[in-house]
């Protein structure tokens, strides 16, 4: 069940800074408000509300609550969202069980003890930092691409979009591959694994020809990795013949592959690019030669906007940017889109599938899973929000699991695929309208606006009584009126046919 909270609540959720070791925490004996606040920031609801003091334990919950909120640097009213959640606790399913749910699956056979990794990145690039998320739950790490090339990087090197609550909605990086010598990258491997054992090391590796790819394949298997990546899809690199422009020539991808292949006998994703029109073409080159698994997606090439003083695009280094890999929240539609082509492929029935772009939350990485992906990868939350997002991503999806009693990981993967139709296939003889929830309408009229400007003008104004009525002749259903409602006033009514309807 999805709960729809109260749009001024999840405002209030929206600014709390998510501080590291929150201050809020130490003010309050009666429960964590900061972790408590995290889960419902990372839609972890149920566990949210689970973190609850019960009623009537807490005599001088009140206090505490307003001792907390004092030291917030943000303001945010936690007595308020509090009340709310405990007022309201009676709507949730509950966490009974979730704890025994065990999430371990595999990667192209490699055992994982939960499904997340993260992705190729600089949040994956040195030993300390591979350590500590290990330590605090990731499963296993995608380490930042290795290659032969020196690489120098520009300065700033990201920039970001942002909603009106200022979380990130998109990122763009111009950033390219490790900085690190091959034998420092070996090195920390071999340490990792010496250290860390159960733990996945994929190795993302790029070569500019054949023989870098055979010769860096054969190094990672030495130095301890368990997987291979090969990184055909990097859309930042200066070097031509490399990143994403081998992700776009099923022959690159075919050849190099084969390249690695020679090199070594370890399970090996291609991780493919999603600036293409078609991404199975070349992930089906890169099975036939080789590789065991693709993930995707790798970032879109994008600009993320322009300095209107400076006339410069941004990032600006001194002056100048350039076209950069777009992730955030805002691909993953267009990540899940990939991954559902890539799955229903007939000639890729069976491989592993690493699913990434825009994963968040502990239900976008379900969404993943439902749409074919068997392991994901994660970045940009991860830049926003740090590795403690693990326990978040984990216990949402065992609660989720727990509730629908699905016992494995692997029972997901795939189920949404059976929905997904084709235009000629999309059932169009039915309506749902809009019904307007009068207690809950504040009567700003977006609505009418919306359907009057970008609809069928199917809503009728009353000035005076600042309300809508509906016109059935002319209502098509869109829904366009419950999107733009901001105080999610108005839901769909039950499906009915248009043929004979009464208006």
């Amino acid at each position: 069940m999805v709960h729809r909270i109260q749009p001024e609540i999840r405002s209030e959720i929206a600014s709390c800074a998510m501080c590291h070791d929150a201050p809020c925490n130490g003010a309050c004996n009666a429960f964590s408000p900061g972790r408590f606040l995290q889960a419902l920031r990372l839609d972890d609801l149920d566990l949210a509300v689970s973190m609850l003091p019960e009623k009537g334990s807490c005599p001088d919950l009140d206090s505490q609550l307003a001792k907390a909120g004092q030291v917030c640097p943000m303001n945010v009213d936690l007595s308020r969202i509090v009340s709310y959640f405990s007022d309201n606790s009676s709507e949730f399913e509950g966490t009974q069980g979730y704890e025994d749910i065990d999430l371990s699956c595999d990667i192209c056979g490699v055992r994982l003890e939960n499904p997340f990794l993260l992705s190729s990145s600089v949040v994956c690039s040195n030993y300390e930092m591979c350590a500590r998320a290990f330590e605090m739950g990731w499963a296993g790490v995608s380490f930042k691409t290795i290659c032969l090339l020196d690489i120098h990087e520009a300065s700033p090197r990201f920039s970001v979009t942002k909603s009106s609550s200022g979380q990130w909605s998109g990122f763009k990086n111009i950033e390219q591959l490790s900085d690190h010598s091959l034998e420092e990258n070996m090195g920390i491997f071999r340490a990792l694994k010496r250290n860390y054992p159960s733990k996945v090391i994929v190795a993302s590796i790029m070569g500019r020809n054949e023989d870098e790819w055979t010769y860096l394949a054969k190094k990672v298997t030495e130095a301890g990795a368990d997987v291979i990546e090969l990184n055909f899809s990097c859309p930042n690199m200066e070097a031509k013949g490399t990143g994403s422009d081998v992700g776009q020539d099923p022959d690159a991808c075919r050849r190099y592959t084969a390249a690695a292949r020679r090199g070594s006998a370890l399970p090996i994703l291609a991780k493919m690019t999603p600036n293409i029109t078609d991404i199975c073409v070349p992930a089906r080159a890169s099975v036939e030669s080789g590789a065991n698994g693709i993930a995707a997606i790798n970032t879109i090439k994008s600009i993320t906007g322009v300095n209107v003083d400076t006339l410069v695009g941004l990032p600006s280094v001194h002056g100048r940017t350039m076209v950069g890999g777009y992730s955030g929240a805002a691909v993953k539609p267009i990540a899940l889109r990939f991954m559902s082509e890539l799955a229903s492929d007939p000639a890729l029935k069976g491989i592993h599938l690493s699913g990434m772009g825009g994963v968040y939350t502990w239900r976008d990485a379900l969404e993943f899973l439902l749409m074919g992906a068997s392991s994901i990868q994660v970045t940009t939350s991860v830049m926003e929000y740090g590795y403690r997002i693990i326990d978040d991503l984990k216990a949402g999806l065992q609660i989720y699991m727990a509730q629908r009693n699905y016992r494995s990981v692997s029972e997901l993967v795939g189920l949404s695929l059976g929905s997904l139709v084709s235009n000629d296939s999309m059932e169009r003889d039915t309506v749902v309208f809009p019904i307007v929830d009068k207690e809950r309408c504040i009567g700003c009229g977006r609505c009418y606006i919306s359907c009057r400007d970008g609809g069928h003008q199917a809503l009728e104004w009353n000035p005076v009584e600042r309300t809508v009525k509906l016109d059935g002749r002319k209502c098509v259903g869109c829904q366009l009126c419950s999107l733009v409602c901001p105080a999610e006033a108005i839901l769909p009514s039950k499906r009915i046919s248009r043929v004979g309807r009464v208006d």
